[in-house]
């Protein structure tokens, strides 16, 4: 993922985009450049050393200052342990149910950093520590479901740094499970924003969790650190982190109704604020100019055909082709009246055909022929080759109409 490092939005490069829009529908965790040079409005000031700002319905970067400088992630680091949590629970790995007894290195833990005061040695449900990690920020918390998944911490740290990697975070290097400072455990705005767009996309079943206000273990009721919850009814999530090095750091995502029908969901990502009242501010009024200074289409539904172009040597003659799943684009407000959809197939179409084999491109063109998206169009159906016959008389069509 590229971003600029000027507090604009990011500039608009549409042979890039077309590349990277293609790219993010095989990979849809993949965070794509923004179309900002159309914007009308630019992005207000903050007081953020770095920030990102990321529409994850459409998959784009909107606006971003200095993404990709090094900074320390504090407690934004959880949302990794939480990621990989969360796939040991959806593979069964683990179980929510599961007892664990966490162990010793528990107790490492100072008075000073987040608890959601657990012992060690006795027992705790990981729907506890799941719930004491995100809600409360339990450092321990984090510990026990390191060494619960990756059998150490140790051994955790180096899944988290591998997982970095896969998900294309190249800026980023862990060192432990919780953000606490270290030479070796740091990260950029961007990394973190592509790390939250995953996690939303990846894990839905457990992304709930971030919007709890609070959670009571021990008989210790702690608030969720995160004061957009309480403060815009369509934020329901992330995390926040602070150290003395990393400052006051705020990851929010808010989901709100878009036109005809859906949901639209902005992610921002705001590091190194001198002042809790600062991110909380920042945070909101960068999501507000997300959703006040750009528009998501929704360019083509999942599993509708676009097209029903003629197969050759097949079972059937035609075959309905559209995407998978639903795709947008994110423009500046009022650009997308100016474009239009446009379909490019292969041709001829030759049998056998899979479901989801690529067949051509779907394309969002604006005004002035610049291509804004483009996404693959794939089979939507199978189709079989045909018998001896069949192939022999398309074979003979193809040669007649090659001729033409």
């Amino acid at each position: 993922m590229r971003f600029l490092s000027s507090g604009q939005p990011s500039s608009f490069v549409p042979s890039s985009l077309v590349r990277n829009a293609t790219l993010a529908a095989l990979l849809p965790a993949s965070l794509l450049a923004s179309a900002g040079a159309f914007a009308q409005v630019p992005p207000p000031a903050v007081n953020a050393r770095s920030w990102v700002l990321v529409d994850a319905t459409a998959n784009q970067v909107l606006a971003s200052g200095n993404p990709d400088e090094r900074v320390e992630p504090a407690s934004l680091t959880k949302l990794m342990t939480a990621y990989l949590v969360f796939e040991a629970l959806q593979t069964k790995k683990i179980s929510m149910e599961q007892v664990v007894t966490p162990s010793e290195a528990v107790r490492r833990v100072k008075n000073d950093e987040s608890r959601m005061f657990i012992e060690a040695n006795k027992p705790v449900s990981v729907h506890d520590l799941v719930y004491g990690m995100i809600v409360q920020s339990g450092n321990d918390a984090a510990i026990a479901l390191a060494e619960l998944v990756g059998g150490s911490e140790s051994n955790f740290v180096n899944m988290m740094n591998a997982e970095a990697q896969k998900l294309g975070m190249a800026h980023t290097h862990f060192a432990d499970v919780n953000g606490m400072p270290d030479p070796q455990h740091y990260t950029t705005a961007g990394d973190l924003a592509t790390l939250s767009a995953r996690l939303i996309r990846d894990y839905p079943e457990y992304y709930s969790i971030f919007s709890e206000k609070e959670f009571k273990y021990n008989n210790i009721r702690q608030p969720n650190r995160n004061r957009l919850l309480w403060i815009d009814p369509t934020v329901d999530g992330l995390k926040t982190g602070h150290t003395q090095a990393a400052g006051y750091c705020l990851i929010a995502s808010a989901k709100r109704p878009l036109a005809g029908g859906g949901n639209r969901r902005l992610v921002s990502v705001m590091m190194g604020e001198q002042k809790e009242h600062d991110r909380v501010q920042d945070s909101l009024k960068m999501l507000n100019y997300g959703y006040s200074a750009y528009d998501t289409t929704r360019i083509y539904q999942a599993n509708q055909a676009v097209a029903t172009p003629r197969v050759y040597k097949g079972t059937l003659d035609a075959v309905k082709v559209g995407v998978q799943k639903d795709q947008y684009v994110t423009l500046p407000k009022g650009a997308a009246d100016k474009a239009k959809p446009q379909i490019e197939l292969t041709s001829p179409l030759i049998a056998p055909l899979t479901v989801g084999q690529q067949v051509g491109s779907a394309k969002f063109v604006g005004a002035d022929g610049k291509v804004l998206a483009q996404f693959p169009v794939v089979a939507l159906e199978a189709v079989p080759q045909a018998g001896i016959v069949g192939r022999v008389w398309d074979s003979l069509m193809l040669m007649v109409n090659k001729k033409k």
